[in-house]
């Protein structure tokens, strides 16, 4: 591998809004990171309700990370996020959800809440770094009996 290529491949992902042409791209690097993923469907759905807010991050022209949240009055609800997984590890997560979180509170967003496996550590220690709290639990939400923790951050 060439110094250049070692270097893009490494450089963090650019952000930009995600749109219904992403759909595919984005159910593909859903399955492949949650036990039931979206298909295309699903997504496009998703991405065309003015309600929904999304976001991509883009290595070249390589989908390598989204976030999706809904939108009801002055809450949001995050619906998901992932890293492709041969990316994770890399500290993308954190920038991502950055940005996202900066645009919904652009868009006047005063809370912002999401659910959690509780066994899920990178996930966790991502949200509480963010300045999520945990505000209740759902016992034997997830698959082999894991809590889903409610998580919840102040923006304004």
């Amino acid at each position: 591998m060439t110094i250049v290529s070692r270097f893009l491949s490494s450089a963090p992902p650019a952000f930009s809004a995600a749109g219904p042409r992403d759909a595919a791209a984005i159910a593909q690097l859903h399955g492949r990171s949650f036990g039931r993923g979206w298909d295309e469907d699903e997504v496009y759905g998703l991405l065309i309700d003015r309600a929904v807010i999304a976001h991509r991050a883009m290595s070249r022209r390589t989908l390598v990370g989204f976030i999706m949240s809904r939108l009801a009055a002055d809450e949001a609800e995050i619906l998901s996020v992932a890293i492709a997984p041969a990316r994770r590890g890399r500290g993308w997560s954190r920038p991502l959800l950055d940005h996202h979180l900066r645009s919904l509170a652009g868009l006047g967003t005063r809370a912002v809440f999401l659910e959690v496996d509780e066994h899920n550590a990178p996930a966790c220690r991502l949200y509480e770094g963010a300045g999520f709290r945990e505000v209740g639990r759902r016992p034997g939400y997830y698959a082999g009996g894991a809590a889903a923790l409610v998580l919840r951050r102040d923006l304004g």
